[in-house]
């Protein structure tokens, strides 16, 4: 028969222990909670978000008459995925920054999405709304590659698409800046040949338009560029803080955070507006940029 001792002593182990079960319970319980609110947050809110980055940029070869212009940047958009009312809100806040000039920087469509006509017509109502005194230009990102809505698309709403080209864009005075799109990276044949055209050796302010960040490094040695900008890393679309993401897709594996500076130039990505194969941001939210430029 055991002693009193040993029967306390077995009813304090099965007390801990209960205890602790109930403990670990609590924290599944917890951890499901945070889980599926999470889920909830990623999906049906965050990616309704819109933030506006502001950034100052400083350089001595911007022409005066471009001193204090703005120029907003938007990529990514993923139509398909995302919504006519997400589009509308999108082009309201271009529009309220009252842009000089508007980039997009690739990726129009959802791949495998199947436009209709009233798809199309709803595009370019919308984009064709964005205001901007001095022009707007377009990339093609690895989702346009293949879309022969594209082109129609942006030319129907008034953007300049650029592919390996180049626009010089003046503002009141006869000192031009220049910008410069590549053609995609992953699907296409970027060339910056174009840079080498000699009518363009007096231009000091360059502006290179890039879908996949990754590719700056195939062009930024060997020429002068003074401003990089582009898209397609989504920000990391999921992000756990403190730790790189998980799923960056291929032309974003180094260069995938909002800032860089390569080669002693600054190159800024975007981190779009809607989500690429699944509508869902968590920690990086969607959000279009606008860039002050100033004379040094």
């Amino acid at each position: 028969m055991k002693s009193r001792y040993e029967q306390n002593e077995k009813k304090r182990r099965l007390e801990r222990r209960e205890r602790k079960r109930g403990i670990i319970i609590k924290m599944i319980i917890v951890l499901v909670i945070i889980l599926v609110l999470l889920a909830i947050w990623g999906k049906f809110c965050e990616p309704n978000i819109l933030a506006v980055n502001d950034f100052k940029l400083e350089n001595e070869k911007i022409p005066e008459s471009f001193n204090g212009s703005k120029i907003v940047h938007f990529s990514d958009l993923h139509y398909g995925l995302l919504d006519e009312k997400r589009l509308k809100k999108l082009v309201n806040q271009i529009n309220d920054l009252k842009p000089d000039i508007v980039v997009f920087t690739g990726d129009l469509i959802e791949e495998g999405y199947s436009l209709s006509d009233n798809d199309t017509k709803t595009l370019i109502k919308y984009l064709s709304k964005i205001n901007s005194k001095l022009g707007k230009y377009a990339i093609l990102g690895n989702h346009d590659i293949k879309n022969e809505n594209f082109d129609n698309i942006m030319y129907d709403s008034a953007f300049r698409v650029l592919k390996n080209n180049y626009d010089t864009i003046y503002n009141e005075k006869n000192e031009p800046i220049l910008i410069y799109g590549f053609d995609d990276s992953l699907n296409g044949k970027p060339n910056p040949k174009g840079l080498k055209d000699k009518s363009i050796n007096s231009i000091n302010y360059r502006i290179a338009l890039i879908h996949e960040p990754d590719y700056i490094n195939e062009f930024i040695y060997d020429y002068d560029i003074s401003l990089v900008l582009a898209g397609h890393s989504h920000g990391g679309q999921v992000k756990i803080p403190g730790i790189r993401p998980l799923f960056l897709p291929e032309g974003c594996k180094k260069y995938y955070k909002s800032y860089y500076e390569v080669n002693n130039t600054p190159l800024y990505i975007s981190n779009g507006i809607g989500g690429s194969i699944l509508d869902f941001r968590l920690f990086s939210m969607p959000s279009i940029n606008v860039y002050r430029l100033y004379t040094k």
